[in-house]
């Protein structure tokens, strides 16, 4: 099976893009190595910035595309708005676009838990009445309704995917690497506020084994699932497993901040009993996924 993956040399891509590979499957990267520069060689690297149109490569007939480019970045997001909306939906009607001229078998949108806001009703639901505080999380949304249409309208099959935090493997943001980076930097790390703001984390290798679910399973239409843990944990707690990996109590500074005009969540956390019936539960835990990231970053740091 062909795959066409964009943002494929990403955090997230790059590893989707060599479990494909590792599966035998054919798979085409199209990236603009802007955020990320992973590059599998057993794949075909197409560089192209999905902002543009002329976009004129043979993708083969019937791929399956999973776009995951764009821009992560929700703080940036309340700032760069006008750069944000070019990499979150331009580019995604563009890789419509082009998935549409391919006759795509399926679409697969990497969403965010962003598009529920500060949601009332936690775990939260897919069917939970969204209401973003981020132009991330509201450009995300304006993607899965572009997905949506275009299912409907030229009958691919979709799916999108609202993704709680990611973190292990090759992670290259996220409070995480942000911590781990301060510390080797020896500078104290930041915490925003009292340090009790709470989110889910999932693994990076329980993402992977979600995505292959949920692309070979057979369905028709448009869809959307939730890709979160069983739990969740805060800022302090974090703190607290670094403080038990590194053996010993990271320095730390307290920045007070309004999560509001940063268009960060406080809470987060996802109710994923759709995803579940189809077979995928998360192997690790949030603080386990927490801690494999931790030793992913650091390695062998002292």
């Amino acid at each position: 099976m062909e795959y066409v993956v964009t943002g494929g040399a990403g955090y997230i891509g790059g590893h989707l893009v060599d479990r494909l590979i590792e599966s035998g499957q054919g798979v085409t990267v199209i990236d603009d190595l802007s955020t990320g520069s992973y590059i599998n060689k057993r794949s075909r690297f197409i560089k192209f910035d999905l902002r543009k149109d002329g976009f004129d490569e043979d993708l083969g007939k019937n791929p399956t595309f999973i776009h995951l480019a764009a821009d992560p970045d929700v703080q940036n997001s309340m700032l760069d708005i006008n750069s944000h909306y070019e990499r979150d939906v331009t580019a995604t009607l563009n890789t419509l676009e082009m998935a549409r001229k391919a006759d795509a078998k399926m679409f697969v949108f990497a969403s965010s838990a962003t598009v529920y806001g500060n949601a009332k009703k936690l775990p939260t639901p897919e069917d939970y009445d969204d209401v973003p505080i981020s132009y991330y999380g509201l450009f995300k949304k304006v993607g899965e309704r572009l997905v949506e249409y275009y299912s409907r309208n030229y009958g691919i099959k979709a799916v999108s995917l609202r993704f709680a935090n990611i973190t292990g493997g090759r992670v290259t943001h996220n409070v995480v690497y942000k911590f781990a980076e301060m510390m080797k930097k020896n500078k104290p790390i930041e915490v925003w506020g009292d340090g009790n703001q709470r989110k889910s984390y999932v693994y990076i290798s329980d993402l992977m084994d979600a995505v292959t679910i949920l692309i070979g399973r057979d369905s028709i239409g448009y869809d959307t699932f939730n890709i979160g843990n069983d739990d969740w944990i805060t800022v302090n707690e974090i703190i607290g497993i670094l403080r038990r990996r590194i053996g010993g109590e990271p320095q730390r500074s307290t920045i007070e901040t309004d999560f509001a005009k940063i268009g960060d969540q406080r809470e987060m956390f996802l109710d994923a009993s759709k995803i579940k019936k189809l077979g995928w539960k998360p192997k690790y835990t949030s603080g386990e996924a927490i801690d494999l990231s931790f030793g992913d970053v650091l390695g062998n740091w002292k």
